[in-house]
């Protein structure tokens, strides 16, 4: 199921992460491959999601985001068979095999803030085994590639990228992709 997800960040390593509608409008006529979808309410996301697909693009929809949907299972599962999202970013691991059940890629978002952090988002990551990880803020490259090198997964950074430098040294640290909500960065 993974195969989607690298096959668009090949084409592409940026990944639009959408916060406002007027960002959507914009990531819609990119050249970004992936859509994450970090606001929505239980009203719109349906809309929202249609507009993003019928403009040949990803869409991944962080749960935990959704205003008016619980994040337990049951809201899951309403989104993954009433939405049928491409894939779901969440905190929540407990949360990542109710949504393999679908058949949609899972992308486990992780934050790091310290050694501890970094132990048990590890640890979850290798518990839980999304299809993916995003990784939260843009980390050292050299925390970078040992993460990777301990999940054996595609890892993908956002948070703090402000410049294309940032991008760069994301990729040549092993990261497969890069979310932001930066306008500017989405043309790499």
């Amino acid at each position: 199921m993974g195969s989607i997800l690298i096959d668009a960040l090949h084409k592409n390593p940026i990944i639009a992460a959408i916060n406002n509608t007027e960002n959507l409008i914009e990531a819609l006529s990119s050249e970004v491959e992936i859509i994450f979808l970090l606001t929505s309410n239980i009203f719109d996301l349906e809309d929202t999601i249609n507009k993003i697909k019928n403009s040949g693009k990803l869409v991944f929809v962080h749960v935990d985001l959704v205003d008016g949907i619980s994040t337990t299972k049951t809201g899951v599962r309403y989104i993954c068979e009433k939405f049928k999202p491409d894939g779901i970013i969440t905190t929540k691991g407990h949360l990542i095999s109710t949504i393999k059940d679908y058949d949609i890629i899972t992308i486990q978002r992780i934050f790091l803030l310290d050694s501890l952090s970094f132990d048990t988002g590890i640890k979850a990551i290798k518990s839980n085994n999304p299809d993916a990880v995003e990784i939260l803020p843009n980390v050292m490259p050299k925390i970078l590639k040992k993460i990777i090198a301990s999940v054996n997964k595609p890892v993908i950074t956002g948070g703090l990228i402000t410049e294309k430098e940032d991008v760069i040294h994301s990729i040549q640290a092993g990261a497969i992709g890069i979310s932001t909500s930066k306008k500017e960065i989405w043309e790499y």
